[in-house]
C-alpha cells in the first residue's frame, strides 16, 4: 500500500477554501447511494477492461484492479460492511468510497482507474444497473402473485360469486373469472416493466462528464461486460437522462394500484357484511381492546403503500422538470426515490403467500350470486332470442323485476302466468334460461365468464405466467442483441 495520500476531495485542485462543514455533511450522498456499491464495483471493473484495451493499464494492473474491486465488494457484503460504507466519515459518495478503498489496497494504481471517466457517467450507469436488477425482482414477484391467483382459480372450479358495478350487485361470475381479472393486470404490469428494462439497457460509460471520454475507449467493451444492449448514443443525454428512473417509478405505480384494488376488495369481502373471504391468521392481527377482532393488516398496508410509490414518481417528475442539459446536482435527488420503493419485491412475495392462503366462503358467495335479480340480463337476452328488440326486452324485464321486488321473490320464482303479464313471449323454457349455470354460460364469448371460456382462459393464463418466470433468461438473451 502506498504511503502517498490521495487528495481530500476528488475535485479539490482548484479550490483554496474548505467546504462549510454543515454544507459538506448536508450534500453528501454516501448516506443513501451506498446501496449502489455492487453496481459501482461492476461498472468500475468494466471500465478497467476498457482502459486495458486502450493501453492505459497493462494486464497485470488490470488483474490487480479487478481483484481489489472484488475484495472491496466482498468486504462490505455483510450488514456490518454495508454500515461501514453508509457511515463512512469522509467519502462524498459511493464513487469516492470505492476509490479510497482501492488506494488503501493497491496504492496509486487505484487513482488510475478514474482515467477517462466522470462521476456523471458513473452514477448514470450505476442507477441503470440498479433499476434493471429491481425490475427483475419485481417481475419475479408479479409472477409469484399471478401463480397464486391462478392456483386459487383452479381450486375454485365452478364456484360462483356476484360481480359488482357501482358497488351494487350486477351479474354472477365464476370466482375464477374474478381472480383472472387480477392476473390480466399483473401481466400488463410485467409487460410495462419489460419495456422499461429494454429502454434503459444502454450503457453510459464512455460519455465522460458531458461531451464524451477524452480517450479513444471502445465503449462496447464495458457495455457487453455489464450486459447492456449497446453504448448510449449521445453523451449529453446519457449523463443527464433519468427517464428510466421516472418510467420505473411510474410503472411501479401501476403495480401499486393493482395491488391496492385487490387489497380493497379482499378487505371488503372479509367483512361480516360480505362474508366471502376468510382471512388467513398468519397475515392478520387482533385488537388490543376487542377480543373478537381479526384485522386485515396486510391488505390495509398494501392499500397504503401505493401512496409511497406514487409519491416517489411525483418527486422525480418535479426534480427533472426544467433541468437544462447536461448533468446537474439536482439529479442526486432522483436516487432516494428509486431506493424508497425497494420494498415492492417483498410486498409482492407477501401478497402471493397471502393469496395462496385465502379461504373463500363458497356457500355465502353462491347465495349472494343468486339473489338480487343478477339474472336480469340473462332474462332480457332470453327475450332477445324470442325476437324482442333489446330495448323492449330491457323494459319488460325491468317491469318484471319491480313486480318481483314488490312480491319479495326472485325472477325465477314468478309463475308463467305472472310473467306473461309483461309479454306473450314468455314460455316454460324461460325458467331454464335464468338458472345460475345458464346465466353464467350465456356469456359465451372470448373473455366472458361462461364456464368453458374460463377454463380455456385459465390454461392460457398458466402459459403466460410461465413466461414471466423466465424473465432472467429473457433479459440475458436481449442484453447483447
Amino acid at each position: 500500500m502506498s504511503n502517498q495520500q490521495q487528495p481530500v476531495k476528488m475535485w479539490s485542485g482548484r479550490f483554496r477554501e474548505p467546504l462549510d462543514a454543515e454544507f459538506e455533511a448536508w450534500q453528501r450522498s454516501i448516506v443513501f447511494d451506498w446501496q449502489l456499491l455492487n453496481q459501482e464495483i461492476a461498472a468500475s471493473k468494466a471500465h478497467a477492461s476498457a482502459l486495458a484495451a486502450a493501453g492505459i493499464v497493462n494486464a497485470v494492473e488490470l488483474a490487480q484492479l479487478r481483484a481489489a474491486l472484488d475484495a472491496i465488494a466482498a468486504a462490505h457484503a455483510s450488514d456490518a460492511g454495508k454500515a461501514e460504507v453508509r457511515d463512512h466519515p469522509s467519502a462524498e459518495d459511493i464513487h469516492h468510497f470505492v476509490e479510497m478503498k482501492l488506494v488503501e489496497r493497491i496504492g496509486l494504481l487505484g487513482l488510475k482507474l478514474h482515467t477517462g471517466r466522470s462521476r456523471n457517467e458513473q452514477i448514470a450507469t450505476d442507477l441503470r444497473l440498479y433499476v434493471r436488477t429491481q425490475i427483475e425482482l419485481v417481475v419475479e414477484g408479479l409472477a409469484a402473485w399471478a401463480a397464486a391467483l391462478v392456483e386459487q382459480a383452479h381450486a375454485a372450479h365452478d364456484a360462483v360469486m356476484p360481480s359488482y358495478t357501482h358497488l351494487q350487485r350486477a351479474e354472477p361470475v365464476l370466482v375464477a373469472h374474478w381472480l383472472l381479472a387480477y392476473v390480466e393486470m399483473v401481466l400488463r404490469d410485467a409487460a410495462r416493466l419489460r419495456d422499461c428494462a429494454a429502454r434503459l439497457n444502454y450503457c453510459p460509460l464512455g460519455s465522460g462528464a458531458v461531451a464524451g471520454a477524452t480517450l479513444a475507449l471502445d465503449r462496447t467493451i464495458a457495455a457487453q461486460e455489464l450486459g447492456f444492449t449497446a453504448p448510449t448514443a449521445n453523451s449529453m443525454d446519457a449523463t443527464s437522462d433519468r427517464d428510466f428512473v421516472l418510467e420505473y417509478l411510474q410503472t411501479l405505480t401501476f403495480v401499486g394500484l393493482h395491488l391496492s384494488r385487490f387489497a380493497e376488495e379482499i378487505t371488503l369481502f372479509a367483512t361480516a357484511e360480505y362474508g366471502f373471504v376468510i382471512l388467513p391468521e398468519a397475515f392478520s392481527t387482533g385488537s388490543s381492546a376487542m377480543p373478537q377482532k381479526k384485522n386485515p393488516d396486510l391488505t390495509e398496508l398494501i392499500r397504503a403503500k401505493v401512496g409511497r410509490i406514487h409519491g416517489a414518481a411525483q418527486a422525480v417528475t418535479l426534480q427533472l422538470k426544467g433541468l437544462p442539459l447536461s448533468y446537474n446536482k439536482d439529479m442526486q435527488e432522483t436516487q432516494e426515490p428509486a431506493f424508497a420503493v425497494g420494498f415492492v419485491p417483498q410486498m409482492l412475495t407477501l401478497v402471493a403467500r397471502f393469496t395462496a392462503a385465502l379461504t373463500f366462503n363458497r356457500e355465502r358467495m353462491n347465495e349472494a350470486a343468486q339473489s338480487g335479480y343478477l339474472n336480469a340480463m340473462a332474462a332480457a337476452t332470453y327475450l332477445v332470442h324470442k325476437g324482442v328488440p333489446f330495448r323492449t326486452a330491457h323494459e319488460k324485464i325491468g317491469n318484471a323485476v319491480r313486480f318481483a321486488l314488490e312480491k319479495g321473490v326472485e325472477l325465477g320464482d314468478l309463475s308463467l302466468e305472472e310473467l306473461r303479464a309483461f309479454g306473450p313471449e314468455f314460455a316454460e323454457d324461460f325458467f331454464s334460461a335464468v338458472t345460475l349455470t345458464a346465466t353464467l354460460d350465456c356469456h359465451d364469448v372470448t373473455g366472458g365468464t361462461a364456464r368453458r371460456r374460463v377454463r380455456n382462459a385459465l390454461d392460457i393464463a398458466t402459459d403466460r405466467i410461465a413466461s414471466l418466470t423466465a424473465f432472467r433468461a429473457w433479459e440475458a438473451a436481449h442484453a447483447g442483441s
